[in-house]
């Protein structure tokens, strides 16, 4: 199909798009949170802490900014909200329930390509868990 006969994406909201703006304000603040966190690093270890996630962050604010674009692209305008975020007082709990948490909203996306951002998203969680567990 070429691109003069391709249907514009709807700016309407459907209960999906609906969905896909919430789990996408809720990356937004996950990465928010890993940030306050990092402000709040003290302490054995710290120096490797702050490392870690600021990597995280880093990797994250990319892919997050991927995953909006190319659903703006298919689905049009969303209604994104970023929830209020506070300081997680876990953060291996917290970024591993997030891990779960993106991969119970898989369904939302039926893309290959959204998938695959939604891999990267989980990669990046799973190596800021090893780089806070493992690399103390």
């Amino acid at each position: 199909m070429s691109i003069a006969t391709a249907k514009q994406p709807k700016s309407k909201t459907s209960s999906a798009s609906k969905e896909i703006g919430t789990f996408i304000g809720e990356l937004f603040s996950f990465n928010n949170s890993l940030k306050l966190y990092h402000w709040h690093v003290t302490g054995k270890g710290s120096y490797a802490q702050h490392i870690a996630l600021d990597q995280a962050i880093d990797t994250l604010t990319g892919l997050l900014d991927r995953i909006t674009e190319t659903t703006y692209a298919l689905k049009g305008d969303l209604n994104i909200v970023i929830p209020q975020t506070s300081v997680p007082g876990d953060i291996v709990k917290h970024a591993t329930g997030f891990y779960e948490y993106v991969d119970s909203k898989r369904d939302l996306f039926t893309e290959d390509f959204s998938g695959s951002i939604l891999d990267d998203i989980q990669e990046a969680i799973q190596q800021l868990l090893y780089r806070l567990v493992r690399l103390q």
